[in-house]
């Protein structure tokens, strides 16, 4: 398998997360069958930050932190995005994490 198409992968699977959830870069590696591989959908995320139709701005890490933050123009675009979702954001955290988690592997059973 190349990059690239995991890469697609990837971005395949962000565009089904609905507005107001997000996920994690892990869940989203062990639904392409990938375990192990988060570090690589955070990869392919730092790239779609900057593609419109990708909203990666979903896309957290496990402990629903905002690491991709940075990739975004701005010092607060992700949070005021996901905060225009419904999703509250305190010190770069998602509040009741759980309550927003959007599980790909249960989710596109």
């Amino acid at each position: 398998m190349t990059e690239t198409s995991f890469f697609e992968r990837v971005y395949e699977v962000v565009k089904l997360i609905p507005e107001g959830r997000v996920t994690s870069y892990g869940a989203i590696a062990v639904f392409l069958g990938a375990k192990g591989s988060a570090r690589m959908v955070g990869w392919a995320m730092n790239n779609a930050s900057k593609m419109e139709d990708i909203p990666a701005h979903r896309v957290v890490n496990r402990n629903g932190l905002l690491t991709g933050k940075h990739h975004f123009p701005g010092t607060r675009v992700m949070q005021q995005m996901l905060e225009a979702e419904g999703v509250q954001v305190i010190n770069d955290k998602i509040v009741r994490f759980q309550d927003y988690f959007w599980d790909p592997s249960v989710e596109l059973q």
